[in-house]
């Protein structure tokens, strides 16, 4: 499970900074302002619907397209003033994958690792070490359009590391996979980044897949950063999170009505709804007041809004973003 990147209220170094980061086309703006701090040896996902600015971000920090404004470093290199140097440390594996469909899968690596002036034995054995980690050592010798969508993945991933970077950037890289495959592209990124100390940046539309990667994530619509955190804390900050507390009887129903005023009262299923932050003080309060008032609980569980309640909360129309925007004032 991802874990957090701060320890002891202390900033991890940051394997990317950003700082007003600015693009438009036109008089359309793509990037209207961005920060970010993204720390070393974790991954950080980028969310939002289309056109929010994901891809161009992605571009942008790997050096593929410049931005009009702001500053931003990579690995430690200056992406203004050491291009080359990003280029160096990054890897990147776009929508789409990259393998040559006329090239055998072990073909593609070689020519990467080509590219990469690895040198043939070098190359070869980076190669062997990719294909036996990506578990694509018997499709080796079949060529691109002889892959599923989940092996034709793998192999832009093993592709992407044959020059051991040690950021890379994800864009949406399990669209169009089955359950399985994604699961599968789940287990080698965590483990990338569990075992290695890789730094990943992912821009996904899959609220699970952040949900279930991502150390921090930050919500990108319009252009702009609307909300930035770890997924309990997203989800914290979206109104609807409740402590169901299920009773036996109806008369303990009715006293605990007593007791939390604001709470909504199922009768049918003997439950009270009480509104909470899912935070473990806020728990801890409606028990010691149960506790209190000599009322027995059958059960207790925690209910809080999900990540499809916040992407949902904070994109759209600006005029639903003006609506999240109030919701989320009046919570704080």
């Amino acid at each position: 499970m991802p874990t957090s990147s701060r320890e002891g209220g202390r900033r991890s170094p940051a394997a990317i900074s950003v700082q007003g980061l600015r693009k438009s086309y036109g008089e359309k703006t793509v990037l209207d302002g961005i920060d970010l701090h993204i720390p070393e040896g974790t991954v950080f996902a980028l969310l939002g619907p289309n056109g929010a600015g994901k891809t161009t971000t992605v571009e942008i920090l790997a050096t593929l397209v410049r931005a009009d404004d702001g500053r931003a470093s990579v690995g430690g290199h200056d992406l203004a003033a050491d291009p080359a140097g990003v280029r160096s440390v990054i890897g990147v594996t776009g929508q789409f994958a990259a393998v040559d469909e006329l090239l055998t899968v072990q073909e593609n690596l070689i020519l990467m690792a080509d590219l990469h002036h690895l040198g043939r034995e070098e190359g070869r054995r980076r190669a062997a070490e990719l294909l036996d980690r990506f578990e694509l050592t018997e499709a080796a010798a079949q060529p691109g359009t002889a892959l599923s969508g989940g092996m034709r993945r793998k192999a832009d991933l093993a592709m992407t590391l044959m020059g051991d970077p040690r950021v890379i950037f994800l864009d949406e890289p399990t669209t169009g996979l089955d359950p399985r495959s994604r699961r599968t592209m789940w287990e080698i990124i965590r483990r990338l980044v569990d075992d290695q100390g890789v730094t990943i940046l992912l821009t996904t539309q899959y609220l699970d897949e952040a949900d279930e990667l991502a150390d921090r994530i930050a919500v990108l619509d319009g252009g702009k950063l609307v909300a930035e955190g770890t997924a309990e804390e997203l989800k914290r900050r979206i109104p609807g999170g409740h402590i169901r507390v299920r009773f036996a009887e109806p008369e303990q129903l009715a006293a605990a009505v007593q007791v939390f005023e604001v709470a909504e009262a199922d009768q049918e299923s003997l439950t009270l709804h009480v509104p909470s932050d899912g935070s473990l003080p806020m728990l801890r309060s409606v028990i010691d007041l149960l506790d209190a008032a000599s009322i027995e609980a059958a059960e207790l569980s925690v209910h809080t809004p999900d990540l499809d309640d916040v992407f949902l909360a904070l994109t759209g129309s600006s005029r639903r973003q003006a609506d999240a925007t109030t919701q989320l004032e009046n919570v704080r």
